[in-house]
């Protein structure tokens, strides 16, 4: 790993306006794929740049073949969406990679891909992609483009949309901007979830998930993108218990591990033989009320209240 993800530099300009230009371009392809009309003062925001060298920007993009003006307009050449399609691939595989290989939180991801994905090469890219076996979508359901370019585009619309008694499946969560993506993680909803929506309002909406109740502004809301649920996906509408549940002395037998638990995360509780159908006894609760000490294999093994609201459990002891 150390040799395949050293930075790269071969770059003929210097790394900052290099930098600057791939954000450009990631700007762009994102105002494309959601039919946005770009401009200098937005892609000035975006970069946090002024409107001045925002401009500058654009011209030697155009110099470079990257971008094409017609009038006041303009968008991404051939050249320019390769070019982004590189950045947006090395940014989404390197999320899949912290969220599936290492124990980054998830609030985490995205920043540290800001960082990374200016530094892997196409031959970079594709190791990667070819370690994590050569995965569709990235953590958040956004689809990771092919070497070849190749994107899909998959069918689902946002929750917000969703009325009354409709069930469906998240497919993906939008992470930007931060402060939503924060409360989305702290409502503990992930892709693979059920959701029933139970009630539809301009003011809110409010939903089963996982055994529990949600409420969510419907302008928070619209960033959860939702499949319609196939037979298979109904959610039991009542709560669902988790080993947080257990009061000491009493036990319970593991039902699964909530999809939320990722990466090096999930392989620990498995490793410690957290697996459905295994028998949980909570023994004691530390003197500052976290951790909890768990009777589990013949072991005593203290877990935290995050880890363990991730194991759902029934009491058919």
């Amino acid at each position: 790993m150390t040799n395949l993800f050293t930075t790269f530099r071969r770059w003929r300009q210097p790394r900052t306006r290099r930098i600057l230009t791939e954000d450009a371009l990631k700007h762009l392809y994102d105002c494309a794929c959601h039919h946005r009309e770009p401009s200098a003062q937005g892609l000035a925001g975006v970069l946090n740049i002024t409107v001045s060298r925002a401009t500058e920007l654009l011209t030697e993009m155009q110099t470079r073949q990257l971008i094409t003006f017609n009038g006041t307009q303009f968008e991404l050449t051939d050249r320019g969406r390769d070019y982004a399609l590189h950045i947006v691939r090395a940014h989404r595989l390197w999320e899949r990679y912290l969220a599936d290989k290492t124990g980054y939180p998830e609030a985490e991801w995205h920043i540290q891909s800001e960082n990374r994905e200016h530094s892997l090469t196409p031959a970079q890219a594709d190791a990667l992609a070819g370690q994590l076996g050569h995965p569709r979508f990235d953590p958040h359901g956004d689809p990771i483009p092919t070497a070849q370019g190749e994107v899909i585009a998959p069918r689902h619309q946002p929750l917000s949309n969703f009325s009354s008694n409709q069930t469906g499946k998240i497919i993906h969560l939008e992470d930007e901007p931060e402060a939503v993506y924060a409360q989305l993680l702290a409502e503990g909803l992930h892709l693979g979830m059920t959701v029933s929506v139970i009630e539809a309002t301009s003011q809110r909406i409010r939903f089963w998930a996982d055994g529990e109740q949600h409420v969510l502004a419907p302008i928070v809301a619209a960033n959860v993108s939702v499949a319609a649920a196939q037979a298979e996906d109904a959610t039991p509408s009542q709560p669902v218990e988790r080993l947080t549940d257990l009061k000491p002395g009493e036990a319970a037998r593991v039902k699964n591990i909530s999809q939320a638990s990722r990466g090096a995360e999930r392989r620990r509780l498995m490793d410690l033989g957290i697996l459905p159908g295994t028998t949980i006894k909570a023994e004691l609760v530390s003197p500052s009320g976290d951790p909890t000490a768990y009777l589990i294999r013949g072991a005593l093994i203290g877990l935290r209240k995050e880890q363990a609201r991730f194991i759902y459990i029934t009491r058919n002891v």
